[in-house]
């Protein structure tokens, strides 16, 4: 079974950015559905974002157009690119290559630690 790693999260202000990576450690197929997905103290997972077939993306309404999702050439590594983030984005986020993550991540294991995403106002 693939292992994910995440990493990139920090402390930001209301507006800043961030770039969330998650490593694979094998190869990805490009028909695998890779995303994110987060989860706040309290609070549902919810999916963030999905990339289908390495190429079609799609987005959760909180969050499109603000942030980004991309993979590498490699097909090892999934990215996050996130911007004018909010208070709310607060998460901490998790990666997973299964075609549920935006749509039903509750029912998800996470294969990685996740990387925490603290936005200030």
């Amino acid at each position: 079974q693939v292992q994910l790693q995440e990493s990139g999260g920090g402390s930001v202000q209301s507006g800043g950015s961030l770039k969330l990576s998650c490593a694979a450690s094998s190869y990805l197929h490009v028909s695998t559905c890779m995303g994110w997905f987060r989860q706040a103290p309290g609070q549902e997972r919810e999916g963030v974002a999905m990339l289908v077939n390495g190429g079609s993306a799609d987005y959760a309404d909180s969050v499109k157009d603000r942030f980004a999702i991309s993979q590498d050439n490699a097909k090892t590594t999934l990215f996050l690119e996130m911007h004018s983030l909010k208070p709310e984005d607060t998460a901490m986020y998790y990666c997973a290559a299964d075609c549920r993550v935006l749509l039903a991540p509750q029912q998800l294991r996470p294969l990685g630690q996740g990387t925490q995403v603290t936005v200030s106002s």
